[in-house]
């Protein structure tokens, strides 16, 4: 038996649309699959939680044990994004300051929920273990650091640690050389 999904399962699934060389694992827990869509070359590994509006680009990598919490305002990953493994992403949060109710189980009038969409550009990589916090958008080339907080915005093509993140240097460019290349084959094949 495969561990990813056929392309007849992807469309059982009921997603707003998909791509080409779509790999799904079985094991994927996916809510609100019609406000999904998902590009070419993508693949989303054992035991991840997709919810609510999310749109995936093209050649993306969702490590295992990830989860992608939508909710109605969205997150956004574009092309040759790398998501590791235990990665957790929100674009929405409940307030923790007391002075609301939180979780699921409360009436929305109790709560006091934020609702930001998350962009993540091109080529940006999040290491395993961090968190990405509501309505943050992580500028192309950003990289990660296994266990980074991100709850504000990045520069471009930084390299990026810590909790709450900081950047540590410059993050080379020349993968967008490789990029070019790589479309420039790929095209020339197919």
């Amino acid at each position: 038996m495969n561990n990813f999904y056929t392309h007849t399962e992807l469309h059982e699934l009921g997603l707003a649309g998909f791509g080409k060389n779509v790999l799904i694992s079985r094991k994927t827990s996916i809510y609100g699959a019609k406000d999904m869509l998902i590009g070419d070359d993508v693949r989303i590994d054992d035991f991840c939680i997709l919810s609510g509006k999310i749109n995936i680009g093209n050649y993306i990598h969702i490590g295992t044990y990830t989860a992608l919490y939508g909710g109605d305002k969205g997150i956004v990953i574009e092309d040759f994004a790398n998501i590791s493994s235990r990665v957790s992403i929100y674009s929405i949060g409940d307030d923790f300051s007391g002075e609301t109710m939180t979780n699921p189980t409360i009436p929305e009038n109790y709560k006091q929920v934020t609702r930001e969409r998350v962009i993540i550009q091109k080529h940006v990589m999040i290491g395993c273990g961090s968190v990405v916090l509501p309505g943050t958008t992580l500028k192309e080339g950003s990289a990660f650091g296994a266990l980074s907080l991100v709850n504000k915005d990045p520069n471009e093509w930084s390299i990026n640690v810590g909790i709450p993140f900081r950047e540590i240097k410059k993050r080379s460019r020349n993968v967008l050389e490789l990029e070019r290349k790589f479309k420039e084959e790929r095209d020339y094949r197919e």
